[in-house]
């Protein structure tokens, strides 16, 4: 996995501890932009955080 996109992971799951209410779909948004991940990248963390039961719905 690419560095940016673990350090995306990483930033995303420490926003969710801080505000679990927190919308997951804004945070990749804002990961995606602040990691400068590829769509291939975003797509892929929504993928996942859906499938962790984190519906990530696009903003």
């Amino acid at each position: 996995m690419e560095q940016g996109l673990k350090e995306a992971i990483k930033w995303i799951n420490a926003e969710l501890q801080d505000n679990p209410q927190a919308r997951v779909g804004l945070l990749i948004d804002q990961a995606s932009r602040q990691f400068n991940l590829t769509p291939l990248q975003t797509d892929f963390l929504y993928r996942e955080y859906q499938r962790k039961g984190n519906p990530a719905k696009p903003a």
